[in-house]
């Protein structure tokens, strides 16, 4: 699934002078060894993804963000080799502020959100302090990821099943995908 298309991206890419490596499975592109862009194979689009996309101007606005989260990387979805075909100055000029970036050493300045806490959550921390402390010992990530989980969840009742579903794993320091 998309072959096309992604040779079509990889030909982009090279000829911009980017090196090439596999990576998660994926074609990624480099310059000195610094991550800029990936190609991603999704069900409904093939994508190039900028991994300090938001730090570029995208003057043609080819570029969105990935999910409602998403602070640092940006992809560029396409569905055919002629959509690929029809932005390709502007992939490439992107690619190219993508190294500029990257030469020029810039970060991307994150907002560090607090997570907020389920209430279920809280009330599970009273009354088991062990959990507290396991929880507060995971990475920021790790607790976002739980807390994105137990929250999505409508009712309490569900709410509730989630989170002492996850116990033992918050316990033993891991996190909801490990």
């Amino acid at each position: 699934m998309w072959e096309k298309e992604t040779e079509k991206l990889r030909k982009i890419v090279l000829d911009c002078g980017l090196n090439e490596e596999t990576k998660w499975g994926k074609p990624c592109f480099d310059y000195e060894g610094k991550n800029i862009v990936i190609i991603q194979g999704f069900k409904d689009y093939c994508a190039l993804l900028f991994f300090k996309g938001a730090l570029l101007t995208d003057p043609d606005g080819i570029l969105v963000k990935t999910g409602e989260h998403t602070q640092v990387g940006r992809q560029a979805r396409f569905n055919n080799v002629k959509e690929i075909s029809q932005v390709a100055a502007g992939l490439k000029a992107c690619i190219f502020e993508a190294i500029a970036v990257e030469k020029a050493g810039l970060k991307v300045d994150t907002k560090k959100t607090p997570v907020k806490i389920p209430e279920e959550l809280a009330a599970q921390f009273k009354k088991q302090p062990k959990l507290k402390k396991a929880f507060e010992g995971l990475t920021p990530g790790r607790q976002k990821a739980y807390v994105f989980f137990f929250s999505g969840a409508k009712q309490e009742k569900t709410r509730e099943a989630r989170i002492a579903k996850y116990v033992p794993k918050i316990l033993e320091g891991k996190g909801i995908n490990d």
